[in-house]
Order: structure tokens, then sequence, then C-alpha cells
């Protein structure tokens, strides 16, 4: 039987969707069933113009270059990676509601829902992570 990995992702900075979704692709890589629920500044990783421009941590700007040398992929490009292996977005309907945002303004592929919808999926998961 395949693990489930059940993934909040609450916070929008550069540093938390890069941990997300290294999280989220190298287990959907293992064959592990894997659902990611963005909610508050988290729906920034998967918003179709904030995930091009995420907030680097303040001093630490420095790792900007070392991402560009080592090849590694964009927010949106890890985004599409992820989607492609099987992992679901949960995009938070609540949040979506307070913050005047449609389903629309999010990469393809997202499913919107509350905290149940996102419990329902991690009710029985093997690994539950907050970032």
């Amino acid at each position: 039987m395949n693990k489930k990995v059940a993934i909040i992702a609450s916070n929008g900075g550069l540093f938390d969707a890069y941990k997300v979704f290294n999280i989220a692709t190298a287990a959907a890589a293992t064959d592990q069933e894997v659902a990611i629920f963005f909610t508050f500044e988290g729906l920034n990783l998967i918003h179709k113009n904030a995930n091009k421009q995420l907030p680097m941590p303040e001093g630490k700007e420095h790792f900007a270059e070392g991402f560009a040398n080592a090849n590694v992929p964009t927010i949106p490009e890890l985004a599409e990676m992820a989607l492609e292996m099987g992992v679901k977005f949960i995009g938070c309907q609540m949040t979506m509601d307070v913050m005047g945002l449609e389903k629309e303004a999010f990469v393809d592929g997202i499913e919107v829902g509350g905290a149940v919808t996102f419990l329902d999926f991690a009710k029985d998961a093997d690994i539950t992570l907050t970032f």
C-alpha cells in the first residue's frame, strides 16, 4: 500500500516554496500519494503571478546566485512538475474568499476546498508536514 503525505503550505516565501515542492515531488517520485493544502500566504506558491516573484528571505539574497548556478528549477516549473507527478493541490476556499481571489488566478489543475477537504485526505496520512 502506498503511503500518503499531507502538506500544509501556509507561508509564501521563496524558501517555503522550495521546501514544499521539494518534499512533495520527492514523495511523489517514490510512489507516495501527496496532497498540499495552500492557505493564506501559501496561496502565493500556486498563484500564476505571485509564484514568479516570491520574496527571498531578508539577508539571504546571496542564495539567488546559488540557485542559478545549481540549475534549480523555478517555482512555477516545480509546481508544474508536482502536478504532472500527481500531487493534489488544494487551494483554501476560505482564504480565497477573504482575499477576493478566484480559481482562475491560480495554476491550472488545482482543486478548491476547505479544511474539511484537506482533513479528509490527511486523516489517514502517514506523514503530515507544515511549511
